[in-house]
């Protein structure tokens, strides 16, 4: 139903494609700036993504009936997504993804502050991070390329940062390649905040879904979600989900991580080299078959349960999402990362270009 609205909305504005990829205006912004929505096509999916907050609107893909669904949260229209300012739907997250500790870094001798929109801390760049600015948006072959510049001091960042974003569909899968350089000393952390429900139901929690993170270690965080500096073992914890574990089993047990959190909100050690391919997650729905395979150059990832959400109505269709219906795995460096020297760095540097790439594969599974 919500992908019939976006279509209905969008039948009175001409349609640009090339080869797989479809572009259609989805309103304005409350400044008058146009929004534009690219729909991605390939065996086996079809991705929808808009120009503001680079964000991922819709993923439709079969289950082991054939039938298709939508498998991430949203909003049927545009006026959603603006009024919601605090769930991060499908966005490209930035400049600096994730918390960091008061706003406060320490780069070159200098001191920089943010601003704080997450009780002490700063979340996801600040209050005017990447997902509330519209991005310049060019069809490619089999996907769209945003495009976004930060100026120099935006949020109080330093230097002018130029990303590129490449969304591409092929065989069952959208690929995100990330593309950052600056023209001085900074620092940036680049994720897509999408939520899956597997069910292609958005009433239905993703507790019943299982759930594989092949990591050994996590890091703990503090009373105010910040990382306390120690990689911790998963064994013993409900943090091991080195094998296929329901998502809410162990969500209620008497575990400190997880009362901050308010279930899972933390970041997972991922095996292997920053900058190789590795397995960062595999989600299960039983119930559809659907299964989301996701791979990333990333050291890490937030395995995130969509504790936030509180089923509040936005939008003119006023649309709204309950505790625990959608689930995020947000490639990414660690948190607070420019704060802790011992974490894979975060820092970038004008002689420098940083490129990551985060797939997310789609299957069945039969019973």
């Amino acid at each position: 139903m919500r992908w019939l609205k976006i279509m209905l909305l969008s039948m009175t504005t001409a349609m640009v494609a090339n080869g797989s990829v479809t572009k259609t205006a989805f309103g304005t912004t409350p400044d008058g700036t146009a929004v534009d929505l690219y729909t991605l096509k390939a065996e086996g999916i079809e991705a929808s993504v808009m120009t503001l907050g680079a964000r991922v609107v819709s993923i439709k893909t079969p289950d082991r009936d054939g039938k298709i669904a939508d498998v991430v949260l949203g909003y049927s229209a545009l006026d959603g997504y603006v009024a919601d300012k605090s769930t991060y739907f499908g966005a490209v997250v930035g400049r600096y993804g994730n918390r960091i500790a008061f706003g406060k870094f320490e780069l070159d001798g200098h001191q920089y502050q943010i601003p704080t929109n997450n009780g002490p801390n700063s979340l996801h760049g600040g209050t005017v991070g990447f997902d509330r600015l519209v991005w310049q948006g060019k069809a490619i072959a089999d996907g769209v390329e945003m495009t976004l510049i930060s100026k120099d001091g935006d949020q109080g960042y330093p230097g002018t940062l130029t990303v590129h974003v490449r969304y591409t569909v092929h065989h069952g899968a959208l690929r995100i390649d990330y593309s950052s350089s600056t023209d001085k000393d900074t620092v940036t952390n680049l994720t897509n905040h999408s939520y899956f429900n597997l069910s292609g139901d958005s009433k239905k929690t993703i507790l019943d879904e299982e759930i594989m993170i092949p990591a050994d270690k996590y890091t703990p965080v503090d009373a105010s979600q910040i990382p306390t500096g120690e990689l911790a073992s998963v064994e013993g914890t409900p943090f091991d989900l080195r094998k296929p574990t329901v998502i809410g089993l162990r969500m209620n047990d008497d575990n400190e991580q997880l009362k901050i959190g308010g279930g899972y909100d933390h970041n997972w050690v991922l095996r292997g080299k920053s900058g190789e391919v590795k397995t960062a997650g595999r989600v299960y729905d039983p119930q559809s078959g659907r299964v989301l395979t996701v791979t990333t150059t990333e050291p890490g990832v937030q395995f995130y349960t969509g504790n936030s959400l509180n089923g509040v109505a936005y939008g003119s269709a006023q649309e709204s999402h309950a505790k625990n219906t959608g689930l995020c795995l947000e490639t990414q460096h660690f948190p607070d990362s420019p704060n802790h020297p011992s974490f894979p760095t975060a820092e970038l540097k004008p002689s420098e270009a940083r490129h990551s790439t985060t797939t997310f594969t789609f299957s069945v599974r039969t019973k």
